[in-house]
């Protein structure tokens, strides 16, 4: 009897194993996926009734072209290989293709969709390219003929510009890895434009401008990005990310630069229209002057001068004529005053004299005196001259001439009148 051990056993299943199933394409759908921090790649692969366990290491994990998830149905071309410690056999995956299209198509719906959820596409993120560039780099092959019509196209539009040529390459497992370095580098030396680009191509071909470094690269430069990668029935990723998109090379030269003769004929008609314009504003400006000059000389200083100098002339002929009058009106009062001052006086004199005559007797007569005539007296009361009818019985009073004062008392009142 042969007895083996459990690893003996294995070795042998292992060999068997390896040499039957060498290379093997097998599809099925991926579940239980797991990516180790080692760069490894564990999943299983399964169909509607049975699983099996696979791997694939980190040097064939790093050529995939696209994402692996979960449920993704896939083929795999690899060996069957057993994993001694445990006794599981396994799939050890060289290559990965999507069942049903090709895994460069997957790769780039996938890192499409990724990149669109991330905003690089947004147009608000899009940069404005200068209207009249002075410096300008382009990203390309310096070999490739994608440049050759580049700068003949932007020698025959425009030759006020400084080209400068950042030679990488465009195809190739490094040529994405070269083409975000020169961005980068590019962005940091102050150009107006950057152009990257090369000629048409097989997906495999222009594949470098589908890299996510790539995108990202041009998403956080600066500088304002053109990508002119192939025809115009191409598009990569780049196409998306960059601030505009160019359907070939030499496109690219003819939407960012201007055209000198085109330049030219607008610097005439501008030049016409400026003319124009200019003379239409010099006689615009004439009139104004003319009719401000007209108007001026209706309201100067030097008018509004004479004016008040023929309003001072005019109040002084009137004042010198009014003075004249007054003057003349003076002298003929003065000699009519003149005239009749003396009878005046005589007048006043004469009147003054009368009312003091009358003033006199009006005293004489008033004054007791002078009423010392017999019969008569004056009569008083508190030192007060009454009249004799507001004197009451038992009121007492003085009688006063001019030489005797006597007080005397009411006895009796009666109205003379009454007795008659």
């Amino acid at each position: 009897m042969n007895v083996l051990n459990v690893s003996s056993l294995n070795e042998q299943i292992k060999t068997l194993l390896e040499t039957s199933f060498s290379h093997v394409f097998v599809e099925g759908e991926i579940s239980r996926i797991t990516f180790h921090n080692s760069g490894h790649i564990y999943f299983t692969l399964k169909d509607a009734t049975s699983t099996i366990s696979a791997v694939m290491f980190k040097g064939n994990a790093q050529k995939l072209k696209f994402q692996l998830k979960e449920g993704l149905k896939v083929i795999v071309d690899g060996a069957v290989t057993l994993y001694k410690p445990r006794g599981e056999y396994q799939i050890n995956c060289f290559n990965i293709e999507p069942a049903g299209h090709g895994a460069l198509a997957l790769a780039y719906e996938q890192l499409k969709q990724k990149l669109l959820s991330q905003g690089y596409f947004e147009a608000s993120t899009k940069k404005e390219l200068p209207k009249f560039p002075s410096r300008i780099a382009l990203i390309t092959s310096a070999t490739g003929a994608a440049l050759q019509d580049m700068l003949r196209v932007a020698n025959s539009r425009y030759r006020l510009l400084e080209i400068d040529i950042y030679d990488v390459l465009v195809q190739g497992e490094s040529a994405a890895s070269a083409i975000a370095n020169a961005i980068k580098v590019s962005d940091k030396n102050g150009y107006d434009i950057i152009v990257i680009g090369r000629g048409g191509g097989s997906i495999e071909d222009l594949w470098a401008f589908n890299e996510e470094s790539v995108a990202d690269a041009i998403f956080h430069a600066k500088t304002p990005i053109v990508s002119a990668v192939g025809h115009e029935i191409d598009w990569v990723i780049s196409d998306f990310v960059a601030d505009m998109r160019a359907p070939t090379p030499s496109a690219a030269m003819q939407m960012t630069l201007p055209d000198t003769n085109e330049l030219y004929q607008s610097l005439d008609s501008i030049a016409s229209q400026f003319s124009q314009i200019l003379s239409q504003k010099i006689f615009n400006k004439q009139q104004e002057l003319t009719h401000l000059l007209k108007s001026y000389s209706q309201h100067s200083i030097e008018k509004k001068l004479t004016q008040k100098s023929q309003e001072v002339k005019q109040l002084k002929e009137s004042f010198l004529q009014l003075i004249t009058f007054k003057m003349q009106n003076f002298s003929k009062e003065r000699e009519h005053t003149k005239m009749r001052f003396p009878h005046a006086i005589d007048s006043i004199v004469n009147h003054k004299l009368n009312q003091l005559l009358n003033f006199q007797k009006m005293l004489e007569s008033n004054n007791p005196k002078f009423k010392s005539r017999s019969g008569f007296a004056q009569i008083s009361q508190n030192s007060k001259v009454i009249d004799l009818s507001s004197l009451n019985v038992d009121d007492i009073f003085d009688i006063q001439s001019a030489e005797i004062n006597i007080k005397a008392k009411v006895l009796q009142k009666s109205n003379i009148k009454e007795q008659k």
